[in-house]
């Protein structure tokens, strides 16, 4: 019994091999040998000190029970506290103009004090060879109460100067180490630590680790430099989640919603805009600008996004794969989104007879191996023969997610913290950032259209082009293609914003508010009824046109400004395995920007109210199709049994299937019409019909090639050609 106590301990010392093992789980080795817990209350701005470690010679044994924690809620002192503390400190390290005066003020922070004069966290970080930078990064997260990113604990908590058995371990660990360094020469062994020549001693996959965290850090760290890097993000997070505790109890939404917006007066009203299903003629008018334009006209998609609703995985190795990647109808979506451009740009040469190649601005992100996928996709398929130079990827920083009760990021196991993309609203500072602007204005670009990947109809009839055109036109800084909204989507609304400013003055222009803010402006997020607020509203899509220059002026600002619509979603819970295998669900988020919110920076102000028509005067814009034709996402996996086929893969193509239904109707040509969603859960569409957009895409255009005939029930038609007559035929088979 006494050997097997032994053998299950959970520090040991080999002579042989001269390194040590640290494990929670016998069978999994820890991969964290170097510093202790320092897990305590996120907002604590003084931390006890810890009792002297156990020497050498005593066996720590650490139980081996999953460790699971769950913290009450802060009060809202604690916040402002935290915030209060962390504004100081960003204001020091503002106007300090060297990174040694920075790390100078960092090491008198308290926090990062604390964490250096514990027993042997200096002289262990010191081991680690790291630069001035990456020291940097290191104190930053420290500093903004994130140590714990370099622990154990794993949410543990030490309470009135007590340890758990896990620190205890870690201490010892520690002196150990220190002893055995001296005792060996400060050599070590040549097997279990990636020890460098200045006496590290991290194991190589903890090295690869800390690597990436530190690659995490300093990509956060620059990115969100317009409000104040990591501390920024941090007080950011605290602030908006002492916001949602406010929230939660006040009652008078408006005057709330009035102190955050910084207005006397704000109210929110449908917009009217353009219905390019009931004004066709200058529906056809505003594609035909469009189609002139295309010359003047980039294409921007975020695909950055984690997808993992679509939970989308490679069948042969198991990998998780982003939403670009999903097969649909004989392609991936991305392909897809490029034979809609080229459709266009086949169009502009039958009108023009001069050749069109639009450059693609693609955000990615290295979730899921976003990065990699698409750049090997476009690769293997010869950047769609446009040629290279035609695109430019770039990859949006993750950022870490945080308990929605303290704000602490949450983490898989040490120096792994849960990160996700920070949305897509990243995109427009990213942009600037990483010189997409210039990239597009090197192409001769003055506008772009954006869309989703998951958006498999936003190029359909006229849609696209009209927004374009009008945009491009009417010289308007953004606009956005919306519709009817759907009752129970995860959608946010298209609004009029009308609100006195505190200066006196009048500000007017169109916007959205994700459904996540409902609760903010008094709108129910539940079922949809009739007279309900949010039916007034049409639906947030997500297909913009954008002025360049004006994003660019946005993206370019040293300010929050420059992160359009930050919210920090926590109505759903955070879900993450840790390197235990034990699966988490913690009450969470991250701090998210949202790519169309770019339009409250595009507010036209007037000196007195305006009662009527102001909508025609504004820099911003919106029109109006039919839903199938503006949006229907593939973005949700359909669980098995779900009798909903809503925003999945299934329920898009009964929507490509109807928008062919009104398509050839319109061509005399007899089919069976597709019925609701419910009636296709058990069973397949009435008929598979797949026309390439080329065909069009307007089908204006389209309507010209076919005339009569009939395609029966269970038929199956693909055309993928461009030019094509149809006449009077039966289609019967496949």
């Amino acid at each position: 019994m006494a050997s097997s106590t032994r053998a299950s301990s959970l520090l040991l010392h080999s002579h042989k091999t001269n390194h040590f093992i640290f494990s929670l789980n016998p069978k999994k080795p820890s991969l964290f040998h170097s510093f202790p817990s320092l897990s305590s209350p996120s907002f604590s701005l003084s931390l006890s000190s810890s009792p002297s470690p156990s020497t050498s010679s005593t066996i720590t044994r650490v139980s081996t029970v999953p460790l699971e924690y769950v913290p009450p809620a802060p009060d809202s002192n604690n916040f402002q506290q935290e915030i209060s503390r962390l504004k100081t400190l960003r204001l020091k390290l503002s106007t300090s103009k060297t990174l040694k005066q920075k790390l100078k003020v960092l090491n008198s922070d308290s926090k990062v004090k604390h964490f250096l004069n514990t027993k042997g966290f200096e002289r262990v970080l010191g081991s680690l060879g790291l630069g001035l930078n990456e020291l940097f990064l290191v104190k930053c997260l420290v500093a903004a109460g994130q140590d714990h990113v370099f622990d154990m604990g794993f949410g543990e908590r030490e309470e009135d100067g007590l340890r758990s058995s896990v620190k205890t371990a870690l201490y010892a660990l520690v002196e150990m180490i220190e002893k055995w360094d001296v005792n060996n020469g400060g050599s070590g062994g040549k097997e279990g630590f990636a020890k460098s020549q200045k006496g590290s001693v991290l194991v190589d996959e903890e090295s690869g680790d800390l690597k990436k965290l530190l690659k995490i850090l300093g990509e956060i760290e620059e990115f969100y430099d317009c409000i104040g890097g990591i501390i920024g993000y941090q007080i950011m997070v605290l602030e908006l989640l002492a916001q949602s505790s406010v929230e939660m109890q006040t009652t008078n939404h408006s005057q709330h919603v009035h102190e955050s917006m910084d207005c006397h007066f704000l109210e929110i009203h449908p917009p009217t805009g353009c219905d390019l299903s009931q004004s066709t003629e200058y529906a056809s008018q505003a594609a035909l600008w469009g189609i002139e334009g295309l010359p003047d006209l980039g294409e921007i998609y975020p695909l950055g996004g984690s997808a993992d609703r679509l939970g989308l995985v490679d069948p042969d190795t198991g990998e998780c794969l982003p939403a670009a990647m999903l097969p649909y109808c004989g392609r991936t979506l991305l392909e897809g989104l490029i034979r809609d451009l080229q459709a266009r740009e086949f169009l502009y040469f039958k009108l023009y007879g001069k050749q069109c190649i639009t450059p693609v601005a693609i955000m990615t992100s290295s979730a899921k191996n976003n990065q990699e996928h698409i750049t090997s996709l476009c690769e293997r398929l010869g950047w769609f023969g446009r040629g290279r130079s035609s695109f430019q990827l770039f990859e949006q920083p993750l950022v870490p997610t945080v308990s929605a009760d303290d704000g602490r990021w949450l983490v898989r196991k040490p120096f792994v913290p849960v990160c996700k993309p920070g949305g897509h609203g990243v995109i427009w500072k990213l942009a600037y950032d990483k010189g997409i602007f210039q990239w597009f204005y090197d192409h001769g670009r003055k506008g772009a259209t954006v869309r989703q990947v998951s958006n498999v109809v936003a190029a359909t009839d006229v849609t696209l082009l009209a927004l374009a055109g009008i945009g491009l036109h009417h010289g308007k800084k953004l606009g956005f293609a919306s519709c009817k909204r759907n009752s129970g989507a995860t959608e946010g609304i298209n609004v009029l914003i009308e609100k006195k400013n505190l200066d006196g003055k009048w500000a007017y222009g169109l916007s959205c508010i994700e459904y996540t803010e409902f609760d903010k402006f008094g709108i129910s997020s539940g079922p949809r009824s009739p007279d309900s607020l949010q039916a007034e509203f049409p639906a947030n899509t997500n297909i913009l046109y954008v002025d360049l220059p004006s994003a660019k002026l946005v993206g370019s600002t040293r300010s929050e400004r420059s992160l359009p619509g930050i919210v920090l979603n926590t109505k759903k819970s955070v879900v993450y395995m840790d390197y235990f295998g034990n699966r988490h669900s913690v009450p969470g988020g991250r701090l998210e920007c949202t790519m169309q919110n770019i339009a409250d920076n595009f507010l036209n102000t007037y000196s007195s109210r305006c009662y009527k028509d102001v909508e025609d005067k504004l820099d911003t814009f919106i029109v109006y199709n039919e839903r199938r034709r503006v949006t229907s996402s593939a973005k949700k996996k359909r669980k098995h049994a779900d009798m909903s086929l809503h925003q999945t893969p299934d329920g898009s193509l009964l929507d490509i299937m109807r928008n062919a239904y009104d398509l050839l109707l319109q061509c005399d040509i007899d089919l069976p019409e597709v019925e609701g969603n419910d009636k296709y859960v058990d069973s397949r569409p009435p008929f598979l019909i797949f026309l390439h957009p080329a065909l069009g895409p307007l089908w204006e255009v389209t309507r010209q090639k076919f005339h009569g005939g009939s395609i029966s029930k269970g038929s199956e038609l693909q055309i993928e050609v461009a030019e094509f007559l149809w006449r009077n035929v039966q289609v019967a088979i496949s």
